[in-house]
């Protein structure tokens, strides 16, 4: 990609953000909406100006219904490739609110922040989430805990999963929450399978600057995402939640494999670039190359 490209790019991102964010605060602020459509459009249009194709396959949770989303974490596009498929909020770290330029999206998502260094905010937090899902939204959890390096799945961690059983007491009569395990990786760039010394230039974790990461994506070319959603998981009032999340980690593993083996079966359903086809709500390709 060219220079002028990149800029062209940037520009209508900027744009479409502006053009966006306005009536999306406004909704929510002053209508009491929780979410609007105006999140997705723009990560729909990131992944199409940036030739991304996600093609997601599995078991979803059905329009308006309430569910933690367990997920693997690989890069920062995971947001906005998780992001594109339906309103939703993520769980992240309170370093991103100071983040210029990344905090505005995420104030888009109605990110729910949690201050890692702080005694007692994993009850915080996990309330917070307990309410979302009490209200019927869908929040996403990355379980690992950090960024992997595309290669493998680090061990899930149980502490804010507790964040179910706080949704069971937030809503009175609500006997079960769903725990959707959702995987996602990268197993295509320019066509050709991703090998393994390679999952690393798409992959961001460790101390990797994030500056010349970003310009390995811009340059490398189109990329073929696969988002599985595995076989959902019940969490009731008795359910222990360190089973629970080793039932999603597994889930999340058995896709994985599926994925990075050729094994997996995630179908686009839409056309090719000419107009950004992932701004059609209706269709689940995200975007196309």
């Amino acid at each position: 990609m060219s220079r002028l490209g990149l800029i062209g790019r940037c520009v209508l991102l900027a744009l479409a953000f502006l053009v966006l964010a306005p009536p999306h605060w406004i909704a929510m602020r002053l209508l009491g909406r929780r979410t609007t459509v105006a999140p997705i459009l723009f990560h729909r249009l990131f992944l199409w100006l940036f030739s991304v194709r996600v093609m997601q396959s599995g078991t979803p949770p059905d329009p308006g219904e309430a569910a933690l989303v367990l997920s693997n974490h690989v890069s920062w596009l995971d947001i906005v490739v998780i992001g594109s498929l339906r309103p939703l909020s993520f769980v992240a770290k309170s370093e991103i609110a100071s983040w210029p330029v990344i905090n505005a999206l995420a104030a888009l998502q109605r990110t729910i922040y949690i201050d890692r260094q702080r005694r007692g905010a994993t009850a915080t937090v996990s309330t917070a989430m307990g309410h979302r899902l009490a209200e019927g939204e869908l929040v996403v959890l990355f379980a690992e805990g950090t960024t992997g390096d595309g290669n493998r799945l680090l061990p899930f961690r149980s502490a804010l999963v507790g964040a179910a059983r706080a949704a069971l007491q937030a809503e009175a009569g609500r006997g079960r929450v769903r725990l959707q395990p959702l995987a996602i990786a990268y197993p295509r760039r320019n066509g050709l399978p991703v090998v393994r010394s390679e999952r690393s230039e798409i992959a961001w974790y460790g101390d990797m600057d994030l500056a010349p990461h970003l310009a390995t994506f811009v340059q490398g070319g189109p990329i073929d995402v696969q988002v599985v959603w595995g076989k959902p998981i019940t969490f009731e009032a008795t359910t222990d939640r360190k089973v629970a999340t080793a039932a999603a980690e597994a889930e999340v593993r058995a896709a994985l494999t599926g994925i990075l083996t050729d094994r997996g079966e995630a179908q686009p359903t839409l056309g090719a670039r000419p107009a950004p086809p992932g701004l059609d709500l209706g269709g689940s390709e995200i975007a196309t190359v």
